[in-house]
Order: C-alpha cells, then structure tokens, then sequence
C-alpha cells in the first residue's frame, strides 16, 4: 500500500423492520455525524445506498444483502490507526453499537481496507 490516503469500505444492512427512507435519513443524520464526531483523521465519509431497480446481477450469483456501500477515507495509515485505537475504547465502541442497533442488522457488516485503482478517461 502507498503512503498516501487509506479507505475502509463497508457493506451495511438494514434492520427489517425500518423502511429504506428511514435508514437513509437515521444513517444521514445521526450516525454519519456521530462517527465523524468521535474517530479522528477521517477526510472522506461517502455513503453509496444499493438501487435495486435496474441493477444488473450475473445469474447464479448470491443475492444483493447489504443496502449501502459506505467509503471512509482516512489521510493516512497512521490516521486509520489512531481511528481504530479510537474505536477501541469501550465506551466509544459501546457508543457506536449501541447508535447501529437504531438502524442496521449488525450481523450482515462487512468492512474491509481497499487499494484503490482507477483509470483516467480521456
């Protein structure tokens, strides 16, 4: 990895039993800000809600169970760090899981660090 920025993504879904508009507006409102508030160092916080209509999904493939991509950069690694020892803390992480159970299944999360790629056009 270079030693430039460093992005997490997460795979996130909803609870059952909100309906899209509300876990767009809780995510938004409530638990965007309170994330940016507690872990330092994040440039970049883009939240990529799934639209179903129209996707495209190879046949065989396993269904669609996530209802956002969430992309979180940090400036650095040593940003990414101090944000995960941050996190660690108890009382930050009970803060967090105790703001999720408001709006998502916490048993469909994925989070991953990615390498970004991208091709210029034209």
């Amino acid at each position: 990895m270079s030693g430039g920025s460093l992005k997490v993504v997460a795979m996130l879904r909803k609870r059952a039993d909100i309906s899209r508009e509300e876990f767009i507006r809780y995510y938004t409102e409530n638990h965007a800000p309170l994330i940016l508030s507690l872990l330092p160092g994040i440039v970049e916080y883009r939240r990529n809600f799934t639209v179903f209509d129209g996707a495209y999904v190879n046949e065989g493939a396993a269904p669609f169970d996530f209802d956002v991509l969430t992309e979180i950069r940090f400036r650095d690694r040593a940003a990414y760090d101090a944000a995960m020892q941050v996190s660690a803390d108890p009382e930050v992480a009970q803060r967090i899981a105790n703001d999720e159970e408001n709006f998502l299944d916490r048993s469909g999360t994925r989070m991953f660090i990615v390498e970004e790629s991208a091709s210029q056009i034209g």
